[in-house]
Order: structure tokens, then C-alpha cells, then sequence
């Protein structure tokens, strides 16, 4: 029977490239072992407007590209549900929810998997948490393989304990300081904030999964040794779970998408190619960074008056966010033309990897998903950091006050990013002191990071050691 290694991710697109990226690092270097991905199956979006789309358009275009790149990677959809989420649920629940409700076709397929191959590993993500109960009474060994950094895992892990520690909500300790191990004394306004209000449905289902996680067989961590020495520190001592012997932990990244290598016309890069080295800096926000009108002409204005060259991607607001936005409407009149000669207006998309590799970039203005920051590092870009959900502003705390790879932009009360501080900010990284030293240390750990996933290095020597692992299951 073969050994098998199942892949269970979450429906969010970098969550599932981060999956198959984990799934190509295990082919690569342990080719003996069969890699099956897991594809959630679709809501019935018809009745639940505030589901996403499971099964969007370019998540099976990813899937159909994967399947001719890699075709040792097998994709195993699960069979539609019978059972449809409450209309009411938030995106987070959801994530949470959607794998709950497909625990009796999870449990099904493990089973068959089972018949046919020897199922050395399990792997979910933390929002497939619900998938623990299902692996655990088929006694097959279960792993978190945690998307986002180890400061995050550390602050994750750590909840249960901050949960009894703090009987209030957090969202009344505002900018109270809280200690975690691993971790600067952080604000509790910049936790996520599902951890926040003790009445949320989320809250409970992140403070399962944290306890969840200190009872399984590992927890592999897309970072790497030295990028958050700190909280790997505090995570393998066992200073975040004070209570129970912590899993070990397996630190094999960066894992970076290769999925952009297919874009060398894209009209950004040709534009890029005729700029000045390090000159030009790169915004862009993910697919859920959003913002209304108002604060993409301040974005506008900021830019202009900064007089840095920049290359920026503008999606339309909510709800017409899948659509080509309308520059006229987004931007202040004329701001095109005055700026045609240093800057560049991308429409809802561009090749992220392939533009930070790129040599006519020196900075990136970024709402601080993980995916977003290991790729600035495995390009040695500076950052400036403007979180907008999830772990983000943790996420800055970590990059700008501790390893020190970014500058933060300061808010307004109303959550606004003014023109003058975002103006402020972009010359700051490229024509300051700070900037150069923010530069210099991110080059460093391009270097480390590089040196992590060679043969010997941090994160080749972890993936090693968990293939050995699984091999004497």
C-alpha cells in the first residue's frame, strides 16, 4: 500500500495555494509519498448571500493549472452538502462552519482513502478545525499546517489561557497591553477581532481550535527559524500552552507560489521593465482589500504629492469588487495624466510574486497577509504596513516594532489613512535613514530565507524530520 498524506485546507485562495505548496515541498523532496488535496464542496450560495463562492471561477482555473504543472497531486472534491449554513453567518463563521457540515463526507472519504493507501498524515487547516473530531476517531495521526507566522500561532495557542486569565472582553481593554509569550506587549485592539466579544459564535470556534491544536501530532508553520526566532522560541519551550505538553513545532517555510511564472507580458511588468532600479513602490492589498472611494482618491493624492514612482493595484469598493473599477470615479480628476510619467494604475489584479522580484522595486505598501510579507522578504522588499483584517495588525506589531522588516501607517479615528501620512511614509522608506536600515535588514533575511530551504538549511532539516515521522507511523 502506498503512503499517503492527505491535505485539508480552507476555501480562501491563500489558503489553498499555501496547501499546494505544501503538498509540491513534500513531492519535491519525499517523492515516495502520494499527496491527495481535499476541495471543500460549494454552499448553495443561492440561499446564503454572504457565503463566498467555494468554487469561484479562478480557483478552479488554479486547480485545473496545478493538475497539468503537478499532476502527482490528486484533488479529491468532496460530494455537495446536504446541509446548507444559516444566512446569517459572517465570513469567519463560515470558515469555520462550512467544514463542520462536511464532517459525514470528510469521514467518508478518509475511509476509502484508507482502503487503498496507508494514511500516514492528516493535515488541516486551523479553519478545518472541525475535521480533528472525524481524524481522531479514525485514530489517523492529525497536523495544523498554520498558514499564517508563528507570532500568530503563539497568540492562537496562548488563548485558552488568556481566555481564563481575562474575563472581560477584549474589545473593552482597547489599548490595554497584553503579554503573550513569544511576543512584544501587544494592544488587545490588535488581536483579530473575532477575539474580542465573548458572544461571538467565532470567538468559540478559534478557542476550540486553539485546544485543538495542543492536542495534535504537530503544527507545521510556513516561516522559517530566524525570521521569528521569539515566538518559536516561546512556542517549542511550552510557554504558550502552560497547561499540556505543546505538539512539536515544524517550521518549513517560506513556501512561495510559483503560479505567476506564466505572466512575463503582463502590462505592469513591461512598465516595470522601464524604470529605474529600486525605484518604485508597489501597493497592493490581497483580494479583500477594499476600500470606499474616499479613501482611494486620499490613496491618489498621496501618491502624487509624494513624487515616488508607483505601481498600484485598485479594486472597485463593495459590493461591485469583482468588477473593472472605473478609474473616472475613483480617482481625482486628471490624477492619470499627471502622474503617467512615474506611476502606474493596475485594474483589480497583478502577478504579486513576479513584481516584487522584479528590480525596478524598492518598497510595498501591504495589508500584511502572511503570504504578502514572506514574499516581500523572499524578494528583500521593504514594507509599509496597512493591516485591514484577520491577524494583520498583529502582523505590524511583529514586522515593525520587533523584526523591524517595515514601517506602520498611522489611522484616524474613523480608520482613514490620510494623503499627508501616507505621502509621509513612502518617502520615508525610500529617501530616509530608517528607510535604508528597514532595507538593509530585510535584504539580510532574503539571504536567511534562501539559506532555510536549501539542502541543511532550518526549514529542509524540519521537513526531514516530519517525513521521518511519518514514515514510522
Amino acid at each position: 500500500m502506498v503512503d499517503a498524506i492527505v491535505l485539508y485546507p480552507s476555501s480562501g485562495r491563500g489558503h489553498l495555494n499555501s496547501m499546494v505548496e505544501l503538498g509540491k515541498l513534500i513531492l519535491k523532496h519525499h517523492p515516495s509519498f502520494s499527496i491527495t488535496i481535499l476541495i471543500l464542496s460549494e454552499p448553495n450560495t443561492n440561499t446564503n448571500s454572504t457565503a463566498p463562492n467555494y468554487a469561484a471561477s479562478s480557483t478552479i482555473q488554479y486547480i485545473t493549472t496545478v493538475n497539468s504543472t503537478t499532476p502527482s497531486i490528486t484533488f479529491h472534491h468532496l460530494p455537495p452538502l446536504s446541509e446548507v449554513p444559516p444566512s446569517t453567518s459572517s465570513l469567519i463563521e463560515l470558515n469555520y462552519l462550512i467544514p463542520r457540515f462536511n464532517n459525514p463526507n470528510l469521514h467518508q472519504t478518509l475511509k476509502t482513502i484508507s482502503q487503498t493507501s496507508k494514511l500516514k498524515a492528516f493535515i488541516i487547516d486551523f479553519f478545518c478545525d472541525a475535521a480533528f473530531e472525524v481524524a481522531t476517531n479514525l485514530d489517523i495521526p492529525t497536523y495544523y499546517f498554520f498558514t499564517s507566522g508563528a507570532s500568530f500561532l503563539a497568540a492562537l495557542l496562548y488563548r485558552p489561557t488568556l481566555h481564563k486569565k481575562v474575563d472581560k472582553n477584549l474589545k473593552d481593554l482597547g489599548n490595554t497591553l497584553l503579554d503573550i509569550p513569544g511576543l512584544l506587549p501587544i494592544q488587545a485592539s490588535d488581536l483579530p477581532e473575532p477575539w474580542k466579544d465573548r458572544t461571538f459564535k467565532e470567538y468559540h470556534y478559534s478557542l476550540n481550535a486553539a485546544d485543538h491544536m495542543a492536542k495534535s501530532n504537530g503544527l507545521l508553520v510556513n516561516t522559517f527559524d530566524l525570521l521569528e526566532t521569539k515566538a518559536i522560541k516561546a512556542i517549542s519551550g511550552g510557554l504558550c500552552v502552560p497547561d499540556r505538553p505543546t505538539p512539536p513545532i515544524f517550521c518549513i517555510g517560506p513556501l512561495i507560489s510559483d503560479s505567476n511564472q506564466d505572466v512575463e507580458d503582463h502590462e505592469c511588468l513591461n512598465w516595470l521593465n522601464s524604470q529605474p532600479s529600486r525605484s518604485v513602490v508597489f501597493l497592493c492589498f490581497g483580494s479583500l482589500g477594499l476600500f470606499s472611494v474616499k479613501q482611494s482618491k486620499e490613496i491618489a493624492v498621496g501618491l502624487e504629492n509624494s513624487g515616488q514612482r508607483f505601481l498600484w493595484v485598485l479594486r472597485n469598493p463593495p459590493p461591485d469588487n469583482e468588477k473593472d473599477p472605473n478609474l473616472d470615479e475613483l480617482l481625482p480628476k486628471g490624477f492619470l495624466e499627471r502622474t503617467k510619467e512615474k506611476g502606474f494604475v493596475v485594474k483589480r489584479w497583478a502577478p504579486q510574486v513576479a513584481v516584487l522580484r522584479h528590480d525596478s522595486v524598492g518598497g510595498f505598501v501591504t495589508h500584511c497577509g502572511w503570504n504578502s510579507v514572506l514574499e516581500a522578504v523572499w524578494c528583500g522588499v521593504p514594507m509599509v504596513c496597512w493591516p485591514l483584517y484577520a491577524e494583520q495588525r498583529l502582523n505590524r506589531v511583529v514586522l515593525v516594532e520587533e523584526i523591524k522588516l517595515a514601517l506602520g501607517l498611522n489611522e484616524s479615528e474613523d480608520g482613514l489613512v490620510s494623503a499627508a501620512e501616507l505621502e509621509k511614509r513612502m518617502k520615508e522608506l525610500m529617501d530616509s535613514e530608517v528607510g535604508t536600515e528597514v532595507r538593509e535588514r530585510v535584504s539580510g533575511l532574503r539571504d536567511e530565507a534562501v539559506t532555510a530551504v536549501k539542502e541543511g538549511g532550518s526549514s529542509h532539516v524540519a521537513l526531514a524530520k516530519l517525513a521521518e515521522l511519518w514514515r514510522q507511523n
